[in-house]
Formats: structure tokens, C-alpha cells, sequence
């Protein structure tokens, strides 16, 4: 398991993820982006739903962070809820499950730990941990989880200033200095941070990786063809819109 965190090093995973009932919504589709992401250099893919993580890790030869995004009555918490979800992306193939590891209440199991335990014992599996707070994080950390993500920075209630501000850099070099400093990183001993959220090109994923995140996630601004579109439109609109020379 050390050597998959390894292959991540300092590397770019390409989140290959589609809204249901969007045009891209397809299991074909999601391995074709995959496999387009590993011919472009990415290290990692994460994917959501079991048939698409069945058809990209058939696609590609890289470590593949598998997800569940489901709705729970009565629950916020919706990345990879239950061990039902853990369970369904176990079975498709992922090496690495990535879950909701904020501090909001879970639907089950309701510690946090023993489904990392679980993960670990039972699956033989690797725990992405995806938090919104330098707290969070720390958490996460202390009950087990391999890799921390800075996923959910901005979609919590308490951090929802956040959304617009850009990647989350100020969290991820809390993070690193504290789980991963470059003391345990030389003798692997710490927990990779891993930054994801809102980076739209190299120049942020670049960063991302000075200010101390161990590799970087990026999907919208790569594997969303209706969101680029609508960048470059907007684009577009403003100049029409804007005064000619001399107005």
C-alpha cells in the first residue's frame, strides 16, 4: 500500500466524475477521460459510482480513488456515506476509498474510526479522508486515515466563505505542517495532504504543490466539457458587452 501513496507523489489525479443525467454520464465515457488523463500524465484517478469505477479501472493502469455520492435522509454528509457505499466501490476495483470526514454526523457506522478500521481490516484498502478544517484533518489523521484531503474546504456550512476564494491553500500547508512535515515525509512516516478543490489550471496545481500538498486533484477544469465551454462564453460575452473604444 506504501507504493500506491508513492506513485502519487508530487503528481496530478484527474477526478473523472459526471452529474447524473448529464451528457457524460456514461461508464464509457468516464474510462475514455480516464484513460485520456493517464496518456496526459496523471497519476491517480478518482471516480464516483460503482459501474464508472469498474470501467475506468479497466481503462487505465493507475491507482484508482473510488467514491460513493449519495443522498441520506436526514444526513448531510453524502461522499461515500455507509459501508453499503464503501462496499460497492471495494467490489469495482478501487484501491484507495475516499469518504466525508468532516465533523457533521454520519449515518453509519457514526465514528468515523471504526469505518477507517473497517476499511482497513475488512477491505484491505487505503482511506482517502476528505475534510474541510485544519481540525478535520487532524482528526482524521489521529483514527487512521492514509491520506488527507482537502475536498470538502468550502462545502461545509462553517467554511462556506471559503467557496470563493480559490484552492485552499492556507489549509493545505496547515495540514502539512502538521501531519506531513518534511522531517517524517524523509522517513515516510507522516500523512500526504492532498489538495482538491477549485484549482482550474496548472499555474494553481503548481501551487498547490509549494504550499506543501502532496499531490494535487483536479476534475471540473479538465473532465467538464459543459463548465470550460461555459468560461470560454463568458469570456466572450464580456468583451462583446464591454464599450467600444472611444464610447
Amino acid at each position: 500500500m506504501n507504493s500506491i501513496i508513492e506513485s502519487l507523489r508530487n503528481g496530478l489525479i484527474v477526478s473523472c466524475q459526471a452529474s447524473p443525467g448529464t451528457p457524460l454520464d456514461s461508464p464509457q465515457i468516464m474510462a475514455a477521460l480516464a484513460r485520456s488523463a493517464e496518456l496526459g500524465g496523471a497519476v491517480g484517478i478518482r471516480a464516483n459510482h460503482g459501474p464508472n469505477i469498474s470501467a475506468v479501472t479497466e481503462a487505465v493502469n493507475l491507482p484508482v480513488i473510488g467514491i460513493k455520492k449519495r443522498d441520506v435522509t436526514g444526513y448531510d454528509v453524502y461522499i461515500t456515506p455507509e459501508l453499503v457505499d464503501v462496499e460497492e466501490a471495494r467490489n469495482a476495483g478501487a484501491r484507495i476509498i475516499a469518504l466525508d470526514a468532516t465533523a457533521r454526523p454520519r449515518p453509519g457506522p457514526h465514528n468515523f474510526g471504526d469505518l477507517v478500521k473497517h476499511i482497513h481490516e475488512r477491505a484491505g484498502l487505503l482511506v482517502m479522508a476528505d475534510v474541510s478544517t485544519f481540525d478535520e484533518g487532524v482528526t482524521a489523521a489521529r483514527a487512521g486515515a492514509d491520506l488527507i484531503a482537502t475536498t470538502m474546504s468550502g462545502h461545509t456550512p462553517y467554511t462556506a466563505d471559503r467557496r470563493t476564494r480559490g484552492p485552499d491553500y492556507e489549509l493545505v500547508t496547515a495540514l502539512s505542517d502538521a501531519l506531513n512535515p518534511p522531517a517524517a515525509r524523509m522517513r515516510g512516516t507522516g500523512v500526504p495532504v492532498i489538495c482538491e478543490g477549485r484549482i482550474h489550471t496548472p499555474h494553481e496545481a503548481m501551487l498547490a504543490l509549494e504550499a506543501g500538498a502532496y499531490a494535487v486533484v483536479v476534475g471540473t477544469a479538465i473532465t467538464a466539457p459543459g463548465w470550460i465551454a461555459e468560461q470560454f462564453a463568458a469570456a466572450l460575452h464580456r468583451v462583446h458587452k464591454s464599450p467600444a473604444p472611444g464610447d
